[in-house]
């Protein structure tokens, strides 16, 4: 793609620019100043160390507030459903009063009575006393190690006294092998609150039988994480000067486990090791120990539960025996089975504890952890790595504490760390976001001045919130009249110091159509305004002498306007060179013949007006509908030698190189363009119309020549013609356009052939060029500053 246009300064066009730059008050900006991002950078920063404050308080506030510990006792869920279901110790077994054990005893004793004697004692619920003896009885002749019934046995039975000694009588006969529970009740009356230990009635009590309080301590996230004991600590500590708690009372879990004479390493924690959701303990149904069948076969005449602990309590709805625990979100877990987990718990040492007691322990540990996260972040520069560098973090700390969680069977900060660090991410991450907003918003002002560049036309189309500009600023200049004559139809392109647009001219007859050509200085100070108003002058002043020629756009006129500068050139209808020189696409060489004619009958009228064009290309070359001949464009380019001498030339004439990628040789890529250097342009373009490749495709050896004639079908005169066009040093290239016509001609004549005379007889067609025959049109127009330009890209080109 064409750069933008170039002039040649003199020694006081620089030497005034200089002192216009010195003299400016300010130094040209950035769209985010300096201080701006330095500022939005200070603002990152303090919000990473709110973040790491405002853990570590919460962290500290743990054991009064709820947040906190909501927060982290919700993490410890998530570890639970994170992990797969581990399976339960085999020592235990689980006799269930369920909802089969309620209903098919009675159902069937009703429907026969004798038939089914033996459910006597299950007919209805609750049960008579004398099926709990049963069951010991039964169970204990089978070899269980110990049973434990997760009952509370506080009131006479309804059924009568002899209901309850045949209950008694058990107990005494298996007292060692049996554990009762109690349950701590705390009741608000009208005359207060009334705290009381519901025990098993006197009757049953003996001195080997073993008793526990089965309350397990509720967190405030409504569920139950810790073990029972931690809960008859407390109240042991609560109630020890009412004198309702005898000193050696303990927890259910340890008194079975005490009672069964099992033992178990003192626990270092007090939370449960949940093994799995509900149902994950073998469970048996309680009423199938009453029938026949089912202990014959399923319970293997009583073997399962031999050397077993069995746990007797109610897994129905019924006893709204039901608590949320964190191993299960959907449904609680019935306290038999909590039970059986503290059991287990205690049984093989897996008891979590917290790694760090004290509160102060814990906030200084995640303020050194969220504040180290914090400085290793602001390290690195761009919001987006320090967004992913916090998630990262956030992620290995949750993957240390669920790991520590289950296999070191420790307690560490979890969620409150994780959110400061992805708190400190999302922070940088939005500093990130409100400063590419604001770069965004300074930057729409730029993009709407010069919506109508290819280039900027390439980043406004892949921003859909900004697609709009190039239509609103094809709406602010419609309609509008320079000169009191030009009225604005379109916009056709606009480059970083110009913007073209096609208009009618009011003032003359029909209201031909022009192209106005619009410069925009760098800045309004006086002094570069005046070396912009003297390069104008100069290029008007090219242009007007090179309009002379008849396949050259001509200048209509010129003129400031609001210290903007206008050029009105010539209006031309047709298609651009590179429609017919597609990628992969050959001419034949007759027309590539003609082609070098007619551009080098130009390029003679172009060099005997002392100007080099620079910026050569198919892009830049118009054929024009009218009569087919080829018309030179884009002179916005060119470098005006007029007023250098031959010596100046060689010594101290040193411009910014500019030109096309494969177009321009190097000596004008190093800012120092020779007349030849536009002939090596012109080689170009005949080469890549013989090769069908764009010229920076084509491989050079190793003196930097061009090796291009093995993949052409051109005669060896033309190629020796071309390769002295193309060669790399431009002291050993053809050193005038006459020189080269010459040879052309002199290789047309040698076949009898006029390409230049374009008579009927004797005219290439557009056959001939395999041109496609489609009328041509008018040719749309982008961010060059030329006159006309292509609808397609050169491939490859810049």
């Amino acid at each position: 793609m064409a750069e933008e246009p170039t002039y040649t300064l003199t020694k006081e066009d620089v030497s005034a620019a200089n002192q216009a730059a010195n003299q400016s008050d300010k130094p040209t900006k950035n769209p985010i100043s300096a201080v701006q991002s330095r500022f939005m950078s200070k603002v990152g920063h303090l919000l990473s160390a709110a973040w790491a404050i405002g853990a570590a308080t919460l962290s500290l506030s743990a054991s009064s507030f709820v947040f906190p510990q909501n927060l982290e006792n919700q993490a410890h869920s998530s570890f639970y459903a994170l992990r797969s279901k581990e399976t339960a110790p085999k020592g235990i077994v689980i006799l269930a009063i369920d909802d089969d054990s309620i209903s098919l005893p009675r159902e069937s004793y009703r429907l026969d009575p004798k038939e089914y004697s033996y459910l006597e004692p299950l007919k209805s619920f609750p049960y008579k006393r004398e099926a709990y003896a049963q069951v010991i009885d039964k169970l204990i002749g089978a070899g269980a190690r110990h049973v434990a019934l997760n009952i509370v046995f506080d009131s006479t039975s309804s059924y009568g006294e002899k209901d309850d000694e045949k209950f008694a009588s058990s107990l005494q006969r298996h007292s060692s092998q049996v554990t009762l529970a109690a349950l701590y009740e705390n009741t608000k009356t009208e005359q207060g609150t009334l705290d009381r230990i519901k025990k098993p009635l006197s009757i049953f009590e003996n001195n080997q039988l073993s008793i526990g309080i089965a309350n397990f301590p509720r967190e405030r996230d409504g569920k139950i994480h810790r073990l029972s004991g931690s809960f008859v600590e407390e109240l042991k500590e609560e109630l020890k000067e009412d004198g309702l708690l005898s000193a050696d009372i303990t927890s259910f879990d340890r008194a079975v486990l005490q009672a069964a004479k099992i033992n178990y390493p003192r626990p270092v924690g007090d939370r449960i090791y949940f093994y799995g959701p509900p149902d994950t303990f073998t469970i048996k149904s309680f009423w199938q120990v009453f029938e026949p069948d089912f202990w014959d076969a399923n319970f293997q005449g009583g073997k399962i539960f031999k050397d077993k602990i069995v746990l007797i309590g109610a897994t129905t709805t019924l006893p709204n025996d039901f608590h949320p625990v964190p191993v299960s979100r959907s449904k609680e877990m019935s306290g038999v089975e909590i039970h059986a987990n503290a059991i287990a718990t205690l049984m093989e040492g897996k008891a979590i504890a917290q790694g760090i007691n004290s509160d102060i322990g814990r906030g200084s540990f995640v303020l050194c952890l969220v504040g180290g996260t914090a400085l290793i972040i602001a390290k690195i520069k761009q919001g987006i790595k320090r967004f992913f560098l916090s998630i990262l973090v956030a992620t290995t700390w949750g993957g240390v504490t669920y790991v520590l969680f289950f296999y070191s069977k420790l307690v560490l900060p979890t969620a409150v760390p994780i959110i400061g660090i992805i708190g400190i991410g999302f922070s940088y991450f939005g500093v990130e976001l409100a400063r590419e907003l604001l770069r965004k918003s300074q930057l729409v002002d730029i993009f709407r001045r010069y919506s109508t560049s290819h280039i900027v036309r390439e980043i406004l189309s892949q921003q859909e919130d900004l697609k709009d500009l190039i239509y609103q600023r094809q709406m602010e200049i419609s309609g509008k009249i320079l000169d009191g004559r030009y009225r604005i139809i379109k916009v056709l392109g606009a480059g970083g110091f110009s913007e073209t647009y096609i208009a009618e001219d009011s003032k003359r007859p029909g209201n031909p159509l022009c192209v106005v050509k619009q410069l925009k200085p760098v800045n309004d100070k006086p002094a570069q305004l005046e070396v912009a108003r003297r390069l104008f002058h100069s290029e008007a002043q090219t242009l007007e002498k090179l309009g002379k020629h008849d396949r050259i756009p001509q200048l209509l006129a010129y003129f400031e306007e609001e210290e903007e500068f206008y050029l009105v050139q010539e209006y031309i209808v047709g298609h651009p060179l590179s429609r017919e020189m597609p990628s992969l696409r050959v001419l034949n060489e007759r027309a590539v013949i003609q082609i070098l004619q007619d551009l080098l009958q130009i390029l003679a009228f172009v060099h005997a007006n002392e100007v080099i064009h620079r910026d050569i290309k198919p892009s830049n070359i118009i054929r024009r509908a009218s009569d087919a001949k080829l018309v030179l464009i884009d002179f916005g380019a060119v470098k005006d030698v007029t007023s250098q001498s031959k010596d100046e030339l060689e010594q101290t004439s040193f411009t910014i190189g500019i030109g096309t990628k494969g177009y321009a040789p190097s000596e004008q890529c190093f800012g120092r363009p020779q007349y030849n250097s536009d002939i090596y342009a012109v080689g170009m373009i005949a080469i890549k119309a013989l090769t069908g490749r764009a010229p920076h495709e084509i491989q050079t050896n190793g003196y930097g020549e061009l090796q291009w004639i093995d993949e052409a079908n051109v005669s060896p005169a033309l190629a020796k013609i071309l390769s002295k066009m193309v060669l790399n040093d431009y002291q050993h290239r053809h050193q005038s356009v006459s020189e080269v016509l010459t040879a052309i001609t002199e290789l047309a004549l040698s076949r009898q052939i006029n390409y230049s005379d374009r008579s009927p007889a004797n005219s290439i067609t557009l056959a001939d060029t395999d041109i496609p025959t489609t009328p041509w049109v008018l040719p749309h127009h982008d961010d060059r500053d030329s006159t006309f330009i292509s609808p397609e890209e050169e491939n490859g080109e810049w």
